[in-house]
C-alpha cells in the first residue's frame, strides 16, 4: 500500500514524498513509515528478524536475517520494486566477529551482481535484546 503525502511546508521539502507500507504496519503507532518514496528512490526502514504478528522468529542470527531480508522484500513489493532494485544496504549486527560470515551468506542469497554499496555496523543493541540483525536498504523506485 502506498500513500501519497505532499505536504507543501514552507522551507520543509516534502512535496511528492509517498509513504510506503504493509499490512500489517508495526511501525505506524511510533510515527515511522516503514518506507518512503522520494527522488526516485525507494528508502525501507531497518527491517528485523519479526513475523508478521510481530514475533522474534528465532534465536540465531541466519534464521534473524532471511526475516529481515524477507520484509525487506515484502516493503519493496509494497512500493512496486524487488531486492534486483536495491542500490546501498546498511546492516546493524550486534556481533560483528561471531557472524560476519553470516552476512556474506545473506548478501548472495538475498542480493546479485552487481552487489549493492553497504555498510556492515557492529551496535551494542538494537530495539529488543533478542534481536542480532537489522537491514535497511534504499532501492531505485519503479
Amino acid at each position: 500500500m502506498t500513500m501519497s503525502v505532499d505536504v507543501a511546508a514552507e522551507g520543509q521539502g516534502r512535496r511528492g514524498i509517498e509513504q510506503i507500507a504493509t499490512t500489517p504496519d508495526w511501525y505506524e503507532p511510533y510515527k515511522i513509515s516503514q518506507a518512503v518514496r522520494a527522488g526516485g528512490l525507494i528508502h525501507v526502514s531497518g527491517q528485523v528478524g519479526v513475523d508478521e504478528q510481530g514475533r522474534t522468529v528465532a534465536d540465531d542470527f541466519l534464521t534473524q536475517g532471511r526475516q529481515a531480508f524477507a520484509n525487506v522484500e515484502r516493503v519493496l513489493a509494497a512500493g512496486g520494486a524487488v531486492l534486483a532494485d536495491v542500490v546501498k544496504v546498511g546492516l546493524f549486527v550486534t556481533d560483528m566477529a561471531a557472524d560476519l560470515g553470516h552476512v556474506s551468506t545473506l548478501r548472495e542469497e538475498f542480493l546479485s551482481a552487481p552487489y549493492p554499496a553497504e555498510t556492515p555496523v557492529e551496535v551494542s543493541s538494537l530495539a529488543q535484546p533478542e534481536w542480532r540483525i537489522e537491514v535497511e536498504v534504499t532501492a531505485l523506485a519503479r
